[in-house]
């Protein structure tokens, strides 16, 4: 279990984060690293349609600034950005980036996955908290984490999809950053990214047809059972987590001949709180690890929810009976986390793929645990892309300036296999044949200085 890097932990997120050291894969892509971002370079430019040259030059001196970014004004003293700090600004205000043609480009650079494996992707939201702005556009109430409990805030709210794999570096394969308008419905955002997705997988052919579908990793914000009915037919399966507080339904029991009255939509209850008072599971995986002991994983085939016309279903025709949507409920438990402490909950997980495909219990609890991988993600870009440190007033600015951070990193991800491991003289030596980290990629990485765009 171990080797293959699917360390359970089914305690807080941050926990997690922590306790499972990285997830990307360490083998880069056969292509050499020199021209794959060379040719990155080339092609990222003619994603910047309006005022390119600023918006290259900011991304490059994001990425290659010394230490943190406190403020766009900022990197016009990078030396990789050539222009006034003025010239920033107006680059954000009124330059312009393809969208769609940056996500396709960053599309094209995931790393693939391994033989007989999914390619695997994980989405989850990340906040952009604005509360001092006298006024900025388009904000929401954001939910931010604080040493003092989580708060409710004006600010702007990311969809964020990677890529992710397995190794024991800290890298993700950046993808895109959707912000939710005021108006937007969470379900349907994520749903419009991962048809965006597919196709791009597609028109990239980084998803082979005979291959397995990809996997799509999703937090317990999300509505399972929208997602796998909207989501029926195509060739995609998503593992979204669950609230403890769900519950879910066998198939009824087959209708006895001559019993009068409209036939059961629904069989026994399974209640996550309660497991034990419900259905046996239909198999159950166990394993040892020395960091958590034994670990456990139990699976019910065929379940579905009680839906309400309400949230994803409230226009549902009133004539109509709402679906019932199936999937496979998986369980894991350990008996222990990382020094003797107690498991906070067990984690829960909805699985849902098209019909002729065979879950694989034991790739999907490890996959599901490199989402976290994705935290970060969102921890570096924020901390030291500047992910946070805009203060925009304009929606429209924030995004170009969130995608800027996104071409960065993709990068830096490419980089890593340049840069020879110069450490600062307190930094531990590291293990050889490691890939560097994303800090350490950036403490030594000059992209501007090294590499010419054509």
């Amino acid at each position: 279990m171990d080797s293959t890097s699917g360390n359970p932990h089914p305690g807080s997120s941050q926990d997690q984060a922590k306790a499972i050291g990285a997830g990307v894969s360490d083998d880069l892509s056969p292509v050499d690293p020199l021209a794959e971002l060379i040719a990155f370079r080339r092609d990222l430019l003619g994603c910047l349609t309006r005022r390119g040259d600023a918006l290259f030059e900011l991304a490059d001196a994001m990425a290659c600034a010394q230490g943190p970014v406190g403020s766009p004004a900022e990197l016009s003293l990078e030396p990789e950005f050539r222009r006034g700090h003025g010239s920033i600004y107006a680059a954000l205000g009124h330059g312009r980036v393809d969208h769609a043609a940056l996500r396709r480009l960053l599309v094209r650079r995931v790393a693939p996955a391994r033989p007989g494996q999914p390619l695997m992707f994980a989405i989850d939201t990340t906040p952009l908290a604005r509360p001092d702005a006298a006024f900025a556009d388009s904000r929401t109430m954001v939910q931010v984490r604080g040493k003092g409990g989580d708060v409710f805030l004006p600010g702007w709210s990311y969809s964020v999809l990677v890529g992710i794999g397995w190794g024991t570096s800290s890298w993700v394969d950046p993808v895109e950053a959707r912000r939710l308008t005021p108006s937007d419905d969470h379900t349907e955002v994520t749903l419009a990214q991962i048809r965006d997705l597919l196709a791009d997988l597609a028109a990239t052919g980084k998803q082979a047809e005979d291959a397995s579908p990809p996997l799509v990793l999703l937090d317990a914000g999300n509505d399972a059972s929208a997602l796998a009915h909207e989501m029926a037919g195509e060739h995609v399966q998503m593992l979204t987590r669950l609230n403890s507080k769900r519950v879910f339904y066998t198939d009824p029991d087959q209708r006895l001949p001559g019993k009068r009255g409209a036939p059961s939509r629904h069989g026994p209850k399974l209640s996550l709180s309660d497991p034990e008072s419900g259905p046996g599971p239909h198999s159950e995986l166990t394993a040892q690890s020395p960091r958590y002991g034994t670990v456990r994983v139990q699976t019910w085939r065929d379940m579905h929810q009680e839906l309400a016309r309400s949230g994803h279903w409230a226009d549902w025709p009133p004539d109509t009976k709402l679906p019932i949507v199936r999937g496979t409920i998986i369980r894991v438990s350990v008996e222990h986390l990382p020094g003797g402490r107690k498991p906070l909950k067990d984690i829960w997980l909805f699985h849902a793929a098209p019909a002729a495909t065979e879950p694989d219990i034991d790739l999907l609890w490890k996959a599901y645990l490199r989402r976290f991988d994705q935290e970060h993600f969102h921890r570096f870009a924020k901390v030291y892309l500047g992910l946070r440190a805009a203060h925009l007033a304009s929606a429209a600015a924030t995004d170009r300036w969130v995608q800027l951070a996104m071409a960065a990193y993709a990068q830096l991800r490419i980089a890593s296999a340049l840069t020879d491991d110069l450490r600062r003289p307190w930094h531990p030596k590291p293990v050889p044949g490691t890939v560097s980290s994303p800090y350490r990629t950036r403490l030594v990485s000059c992209l501007a200085n090294s590499i010419t765009v054509v």
